[in-house]
Formats: structure tokens, C-alpha cells, sequence
């Protein structure tokens, strides 16, 4: 990912699901060079076992993950209040998972993530906030 830093006072939030430790590691690692704060999760338990959720930010979160999947995880989210727009990150998304995450209004940014693709879906969502 290479893009400008955020132009905001104190670094906006991003937290990254993903149960690959070498995506989550390298996707943490780009995001900070980028000067965002980053908190990564192996799973949405362990997101959503956080107590110390940001009240602002944006959450990356893959849609296979152990457990509840990607979109159902961002459900339970809402349901708690957290509003923060959320990206999906996935490889070759079926028809129907687009519908679903489209109804939920949650983009779809497919795997392998190389370009400036997701670095461009983060900024505009927090351009969103």
C-alpha cells in the first residue's frame, strides 16, 4: 500500500480481521507505514471481545474467518451501536455474497490485495466519517 498519510491530528484507527497471521501481519505493517493506528484481530471473537472498541475508524475484516463470518461479525457490530464503515476483503466473492454485503452496504475489496486498491476504500471511508 502506498499512499499519503492521513492529514488528521491524531492517526485514525484502522482494525484488521483476518485469520492468516502473515495477511494480518502484512496488512498491519502497510497500514502503519501509512500512519494509521492499527488493531488486528485473528477473528471476530476476539474483535468482538473488545471492550475498548474506537468510537471511530474503520474496521478491514476478511469473510472467512473462524467463527461467525466477515458480514455477520459487522451485524453484531451494528447491533452494539459500533458504526464504523467496514470494508470486506475476500477472494472471488459469489453472486450472492454480493448482494449480501451490498444490502449492508459494505464494500467488497478482493484478495490478493495488491495495488492501492484497499488503501483507497479506507480513506474514503474515513473521508465518511
Amino acid at each position: 500500500m502506498t499512499s499519503a498519510p492521513p492529514q488528521a491530528a491524531a492517526a485514525p484507527t484502522v482494525l484488521i480481521v483476518d485469520d492468516d497471521a502473515a495477511v494480518l501481519g502484512s496488512l498491519q505493517f502497510s497500514l502503519e507505514l501509512d500512519g494509521y493506528r492499527v488493531r488486528a484481530y485473528a477473528d471476530g471473537a476476539a474483535l468482538l471481545a473488545d471492550a475498548a472498541l474506537p468510537s471511530s475508524g474503520c474496521l478491514v475484516i476478511d469473510f472467512h474467518i473462524p467463527g461467525d463470518d466477515g458480514l455477520a461479525v459487522i451485524d453484531r457490530l451494528r447491533s452494539r451501536r459500533v458504526m464504523m464503515p467496514a470494508l470486506l476483503i475476500t477472494t472471488a466473492p459469489p453472486d450472492a455474497l454480493v448482494r449480501r454485503a451490498a444490502v449492508a452496504g459494505v464494500p467488497i475489496i478482493e484478495k490478493p490485495l495488491f495495488g492501492p486498491a484497499l488503501a483507497n476504500a479506507i480513506r474514503a471511508a474515513l473521508a465518511r466519517c
